[in-house]
């Protein structure tokens, strides 16, 4: 009876939650609470403040979005809960997910309030109302300042990533946003780490919070092999290649210090046939949103990016980190850390010349991990012509998958199944096995197509139906 009770409380029944939420996460497959979402959500749900220290991957985002859809009035169009994220990425996976999570909530409006997007179709929406506010502080901020946002109602703030949000500049901005909301509020701040700035913040904006901290041995545990290269300056293209060539993997970020570097890298993979893009600060968003569906999707399997544009990527599977360039300590936790998440390995590789072995010591110093040394095997011999013949000749260094565009999106009423429906169906006629990751935007989708059928099956949904309507389909470049 006891062992009964002990496996009923793992169980999103067990929480109180109403018929619709436990009906969700059921069709969703989630099938036991992770720590983070049995210790938070009752707390939540009680109304009470809290300080959830929490990695991510741990599930913190269903963690404070049940009991935020659990309590939400839909027959009041107005802001009930505000949910601020460091980057504009993290307020999209958040956004997504409340949406997965509150699909039964019938008229749920959730908004993105983020930058690097236009002003006008945010204003659009604020003005037709919605109940739930995802955002960046920058832009939630702004639109406060224009009078444009109204937080009189909001019953919920939660502070995604706090501890990210600090590191980037945003304290200012998000005491401000605090300070406009109603007094008599739930306040709720989820950070990887403690610092003593989000202590005092807590001091200042909850009531007596109650500190929820998760330090699951598993899920804490790295696994991360760190090793690095000395090689010399000149040999580093010629490396890079072979690197990629010898340690193939699904998904491979590397990181350059310098935007130029990241385009010279990228011609060099591109004349390889390396399926690659770069990412870097002076991409228009539209063309960022693009790289990353792309990536995500496996369409792309080496990003080549800057550690700006990189902010906010949080890829699934992730085996390979580079660090062509090495960075300072603190940035190279950060880097590193994109892979071996959720108890999967990964691999980190630093391409260091020998006036910079010094800063791999620096780095083991300040992160308590030894990196262990490599060395590449006859580069000498190969030359760049048979190195650029190796990857041609290596179909793992290509992708599989492509990424098609569906000119329909949300608020065309566009879901995934319409789309896998039409894929699978009388419009495509191809099996589920060939069909990747479907991404849903407000006017458009994304959807990933095994490589070797994509052209035959954009013809056929050219000339085919989704949901009964056409839309514009294309390939994504």
């Amino acid at each position: 009876m006891h062992k009964t009770a002990a496996k009923s409380a793992d169980l999103f029944s067990s929480l109180g939650l109403s018929r619709e939420l436990i009906q969700v996460v059921q069709e969703l497959g989630y099938e036991k609470l992770t720590p983070i979402q049995a210790k938070a959500i009752p707390l939540l749900l009680e109304g009470k403040d809290l300080i959830g220290e929490s990695k991510t991957g741990s599930g913190k985002t269903a963690a404070f979005s049940l009991p935020i859809l659990q309590k939400l009035d839909l027959n009041e169009k107005s802001i009930q809960a505000v949910i601020l994220c460091p980057t504009r990425e993290l307020c999209t996976q958040v956004a997504r997910e409340i949406r997965k999570l509150g699909r039964r909530h019938q008229g749920l409006q959730v908004l993105i309030l983020s930058g690097g997007t236009p002003l006008f179709p945010q204003l659009t929406a604020l003005e037709k109302g919605v109940h739930l506010i995802v955002g960046t502080p920058g832009r939630v901020l702004d639109h406060v300042n224009r009078k444009k946002l109204d937080l009189r109602k909001v019953a919920t703030f939660v502070l995604d990533e706090a501890d990210r949000m600090l590191d980037m500049g945003f304290q200012d901005d998000m005491e401000k946003i605090l300070r406009e909301l109603p007094k008599t509020r739930q306040t709720v701040f989820f950070s990887a780490t403690f610092p003593k700035s989000i202590a005092a913040m807590s001091r200042s904006y909850q009531t007596a919070p109650v500190t929820v901290t998760i330090d699951n041995p598993e899920q804490a545990k790295v696994n991360i092999k760190q090793v690095y290269y000395e090689i010399d300056p000149e040999d580093k293209f010629k490396a890079l290649l072979w690197l990629l060539q010898q340690n193939k993997s699904e998904s491979a970020i590397i990181f350059c210090n310098l935007k130029a570097t990241t385009i010279e890298l990228g011609e060099v993979l591109s004349e390889s046939s390396i399926s690659s893009a770069c990412l870097h600060g002076d991409l228009e968003q539209a063309e960022r949103d693009r790289v990353m569906a792309k990536f995500r999707n496996l369409s792309t399997r080496v990003l080549i990016a800057t550690d700006v544009a990189a902010r906010g990527i949080d890829i699934a599977n992730l085996d390979l980190v580079i660090n062509y360039d090495l960075p300072k300590a603190d940035v190279y936790v950060h880097r590193i850390g994109r892979t071996g998440r959720a108890g999967k390995s990964g691999l980190a590789i630093s391409m260091v010349t020998s006036k910079q072995t010094s800063k791999i010591s620096s780095i083991e110093k300040f992160t308590g991990a030894t990196i262990q040394k490599k060395e590449i095997q006859s580069l000498q011999h190969l030359q760049v012509e048979q190195l650029e013949n190796i990857s041609k000749r290596d179909d793992q260094l290509s992708a599989k998958m492509e990424t098609i565009f569906i000119a329909g999106g949300r608020k065309d009423k566009v879901r995934p199944g319409d789309i896998l429906g039409a894929l699978t169906g009388e419009a495509g006629r191809v099996s589920g096995k060939d069909i990747g990751k479907i991404e849903i935007h407000d006017r458009f989708s994304y959807v990933a197509v095994s490589k070797n059928i994509s052209d035959m099956l954009i013809d056929r949904l050219r000339n085919g139906k989704i949901k009964g309507r056409k839309f514009r389909i294309e390939k994504v470049k």
